[in-house]
């Protein structure tokens, strides 16, 4: 059998093919284009790569074009972590010497020695993989979203209190049009504090507000010409400035993150797992798409659901060692399938009263709120691996039978 390893750099790279006695057979560079992944194909067939036993492949990245070719057909892709080359390395000298060919030759020789330690790219659908992008996308859209945020609200608290206040009683508070377009109309104390309740109504009316509009200027006229302390004049108007600019970041962030939500309503409905996936209590098309994103549609990824909770980090992990003996939460985990699940559990305590009392019964236990939390998406995400394989949409009487029956 022989083995491919590949060391992938911006503008070129390194490819060692070596059998199944650790004998190197070829070593080529190719470059990042078409004409390089063209002579990176031949070079595989000419070693006997072809459609149905293709040769596997181990790279040290699961994104980019050369992914892409070499995910074609039946090929195994395996993405070995850096850190795992890397110690693949040191097993074979001391000196530390290292080279992009010699990363190549490592790479192919851990799918010679450690190929069933590893775990190939998934097989997923090409709709998948398009609902991950824009899953994706989105989720780091609203993280970025936040991020501005919160530095136009630490920025805020320096010169302008009153804008804090008007917008606290609204939801998502500065991420708000209405917000938004208040900050632009008056970016200073000063200019806030000489609005009219015309200029405060169209500004709430070019936001898209509709309701409430007089009763609303009121009130944020109110607290706009309310006592506050002020900055220097001169500061006052270069903090304005730098309000403005953050501002124009904030508005790039919030159309961003709304374009992407849009997408993926768009997107999403059309997985054949879309249906069972929204079944569940406190799953909607962005929180489901997240939770498609990371766990695929390759039912062969996991071997059975105790391998999805230990990818999604729920599952806890045991040290154990002499008299020593230490259960505690999984650090090693997709951080995007953690993050979306705990989500999950969070919105799945009104939407679904086992889950409530799943909860409640942790607390009493001691967990603290994020273990159970951890606890209840832990059992979730167990029961939507078994729905998605069966085909069976989520019940809450078998989801949760004897803690109905206690609660009832």
């Amino acid at each position: 059998m022989i083995y491919c390893g590949i060391d992938w750099a911006e503008r070129h790279h390194d490819v060692a093919l070596v059998d199944d006695t650790g004998q190197l057979l070829a070593k080529r560079r190719i470059g990042d284009d078409a004409a390089g992944y063209r002579i990176l194909l031949d070079l595989l067939a000419e070693h006997g790569d072809t459609e149905d036993a293709p040769i596997p492949v181990a790279i040290e990245t699961s994104r980019g074009l050369l992914v892409a070719v070499l995910r074609q057909g039946q090929r195994r892709v395996f993405a070995i972590n850096p850190m795992a080359a890397a110690r693949y390395r040191d097993r074979h000298g001391v000196s530390r010497k290292k080279s992009d060919p010699g990363d190549a030759l490592v790479l192919a020789n851990i799918l010679r020695t450690d190929m069933a330690m590893h775990r190939p790219l998934p097989q997923d659908s090409g709709l998948a993989r398009a609902i991950a992008v824009l899953a994706r996308a989105q989720q780091d859209a609203t993280w970025n979203r936040q991020t501005m945020a919160n530095q136009l609200r630490s920025l805020l608290r320096e010169f302008y209190p009153a804008a804090l206040d008007a917008v606290a009683s609204w939801q998502n508070g500065l991420c708000r049009p209405e917000a938004r377009e208040l900050l632009r109309l008056a970016p200073t104390p000063s200019q806030a504090a000489k609005l009219s309740l015309a200029q405060l109504r169209s500004a709430l009316k070019r936001a898209g507000r509709q309701r409430s509009l007089d009763a609303e200027a009121q009130r944020l006229r109110e607290i706009l010409r309310g006592d506050y302390a002020h900055q220097p004049p001169l500061v006052e108007e270069a903090l304005g400035k730098q309000t403005l600019a953050l501002l124009g970041q904030l508005e790039a962030a919030c159309t961003a993150a709304d374009d992407l939500a849009k997408a993926v309503e768009e997107t999403f409905p059309h997985h054949p797992d879309a249906e069972v996936i929204t079944s569940f209590p406190g799953l909607g098309t962005q929180l489901g798409a997240r939770i498609l994103a990371e766990i695929g549609d390759d039912r062969d990824r996991f071997a059975d659901a105790r391998g999805l909770k230990a990818y999604a980090g729920s599952a806890p992990i045991t040290r154990a060692s002499g008299k020593k003996h230490h259960v505690g939460r999984r650090m090693v985990k997709n951080d995007r399938l953690n993050h979306a699940g705990y989500l999950w559990a969070f919105s799945a305590l009104n939407a679904s009263p086992g889950a409530k009392v799943h909860y409640g019964r942790r607390r009493e236990k001691g967990d603290w709120h994020a273990q159970a939390q951890r606890h209840l998406f832990n059992r979730m995400i167990g029961q939507l691996y078994h729905c998605i394989h069966a085909g069976e949409l989520f019940d809450e009487h078998v989801a949760f039978p004897s803690l109905l029956a206690e609660a009832a």
